[in-house]
């Protein structure tokens, strides 16, 4: 359809009509545009007195035209014909402006966001409006042509100035096969082989916070992206009070990282937080790319980890529950008809739709899940049965929990230098020299704002936690945060329906921590066992005091006095 886009209001009939006008004056595909249209721009435009823009496809077609600058009518990346950091979007803009200067910093960074072939910039004076002439001609006096480059220090280079007959001088199609070969070699060279997704990374920050605390935040955000087996290209940090409501970033970091996202050659975005529906989807329209949010990034690893029934289960349910809130539709746009008593009218829309089968999915998962409590509940009684003291490890993600259950029982759970990479609990019984038994556990790592989607979805599991007789609180002696990693455990222990046991803090990867670390924990805790659980280190020292437990309380007589 035909229309008028940017700066519409006050438009004169006639004016339409020239505007409208231009849809029918197709272009040559050799030449960037011909002198007799350039200078139909330049009549509208004096008679306007306002920028006229209009962007044309590969056929020399038409497709849009706007008034206003390159800027103010940029055309949204999702509405773009071609996507692509390799190549361009297939739309070359032709636009007018009334100064003499070659294109400003906005309407070049609106060349760079939208991927344009070309943008060709036409000055147009305003000589016969001002001797209030009965016909102003719009007479075109410079001319600059600007395009991409596979260069991000460069991004872009504009021509010096030329004349109005230039422009059918240089051949357009021949101009943009090589442009665009620059382009599919530059990236060709820069592709990873792997497959991984290619990740910018964006976060807001408090003023307040630290330059370290804020790296650390960050670091945090790429161990998840690389968890969940994407690549790190870039990362955007700003510091502000709240997040945009609209956008989550403010506007000019938006233009900032869609830049990024196109220079990079990024296919997602990934943001340090929960955004709202309208966020996420504002800001996948500005910066043309997938977005994610913590959230959700949290989810796809937890899916990429999930191997048994349960965890597949577990997964799904807070996959769905997280889904739910954020459907949208179009209401009665797609409304269906029914074809019997009762059916008649509006009938339901698909967005009820889609919530209806959601719901229903979820309430089925949810009696499956509550399936699986009772079935754990029982084997949690036979344990009992046997008179077993049971231990849980809880902490912080990665904070090598499999790995201090293999060193103890000789287990062998999964071990990865990953976060989540333990889902599934796996209870193992080990044996201490003095003769006493215990089973200990093993459980899902934890991480600061843990969505409560997966909190709510796994509690078949961390009811494990709840039942235990004493929690194993590791943590990662080597990680500067540990203090903070702490506090976010307790947290979600604080957090449980069910009061838990007495806790035991145990500092794991001793061997690389450093001596102002083992000081520090010293310090405040100083009750704490000191471990590596990959070397061995002080892992007699915790079997005599596990042993101990086990033969001087049994299973229900641990309270928090005695650890």
């Amino acid at each position: 359809m035909e229309k008028i886009y940017g700066q519409t209001r006050g438009l004169k009939s006639d004016q339409e009509r020239q505007l409208l006008d231009l849809y029918r004056r197709t272009q040559p595909t050799e030449v960037f545009c011909t002198p007799e249209f350039a200078e139909r721009l330049g009549a509208i435009t004096a008679d306007l007195e306002e920028a006229v823009s209009v962007y044309i496809n590969r056929r020399g077609q038409v497709v849009r035209v706007s008034i206003g600058t390159p800027h103010q009518t940029q055309i949204p990346a999702h509405e773009l014909p071609r996507q692509g950091a390799e190549r361009l979007c297939g739309l070359r803009c032709l636009s007018t402006q009334l100064t003499g200067d070659s294109p400003n910093q906005s309407d070049l960074t609106a060349l760079a966001l939208q991927r344009l072939d070309a943008l060709v910039t036409l000055e147009v004076s305003l000589e016969g409006k001002r001797r209030q002439s009965a016909a102003p001609t719009g007479f075109i006096g410079q001319v600059y042509i600007a395009n991409l480059v596979p260069e991000p220090e460069v991004r872009w280079v504009v021509s010096a100035p030329l004349r109005l007959l230039q422009l059918t001088s240089q051949d357009f199609e021949q101009f943009l096969r090589a442009l665009e070969e620059e382009f599919r070699t530059q990236w060709a060279t820069q592709a990873t082989e792997s497959g991984r997704e290619r990740v910018v990374l964006v976060g807001i920050f408090p003023p307040q916070m630290t330059q370290d605390a804020l790296q650390r935040e960050l670091e945090e955000l790429e161990q998840l992206v690389r968890s969940a087996g994407g690549e790190v290209l870039k990362t955007f940090g700003q510091r502000r009070g709240r997040p945009d409501p609209r956008t989550y970033l403010g506007q000019g970091k938006v233009t900032e990282v869609a830049l990024g996202v196109q220079e990079l050659g990024a296919n997602l975005v990934v943001v340090g937080e929960d955004l709202s529906a309208s966020q996420s989807r504002n800001l996948e329209q500005a910066v043309g790319v997938r977005v994610v949010d913590r959230t959700e990034l949290i989810l796809d690893i937890f899916a990429r980890r999930a191997h048994s029934h349960e965890g597949k289960l577990q997964v799904e349910l807070a996959q769905l529950e997280y889904l739910l809130p954020r459907l949208m539709g179009h209401g009665q746009a797609l409304s269906r008809l029914g074809g019997g008593i009762g059916t008649r009218g509006p009938g339901e829309t698909k967005l009820e739709t889609d919530r209806r089968v959601i719901r229903q999915r979820i309430s089925h998962l949810q009696r499956q899940v509550n399936q699986l409590q009772a079935h754990r509940d029982r084997l949690r009684h036979k344990r009992q049965h046997h008179d077993l003291p049971v231990f849980a490890l809880v902490g912080y993600t990665n904070a090598g929990k499999s790995t201090l259950l293999n060193a103890l029982t000789g287990a062998d759970a999964y071990v990865a230098d990953q976060l989540f990479a333990t889902l599934d609990s796996t209870t193992r019984r080990v044996h201490f020299p003095s003769g006493e038994r215990a089973l200990i556990t093993d459980t899902v790592g934890f991480v600061h704002d843990l969505p409560p989607q997966l909190v709510d979805a796994f509690r078949a599991t961390l009811e494990e936690i709840t039942q235990a007789d004493l929690l194993l609180h590791v943590v990662d002696l080597s990680n500067p945060s540990w203090p903070e990693h702490i506090q976010a455990v307790e947290q979600i222990l604080a957090q449980m329906p069910v009061a838990c046991g007495p806790v035991h803090l145990v500092f794991n990867k001793a061997e690389s921590a450093s001596i102002v670390e083992w000081d520090k924990a010293r310090e405040r805790h100083s009750q704490a066992i000191f471990v590596s659980a990959l070397t061995g280190v002080g892992l007699e020292k915790l079997r005599e005091k596990l042993a101990h437990y086990s033969r001087e309380f049994g299973p229900y007589a641990l309270t928090k006095q005695e650890i």
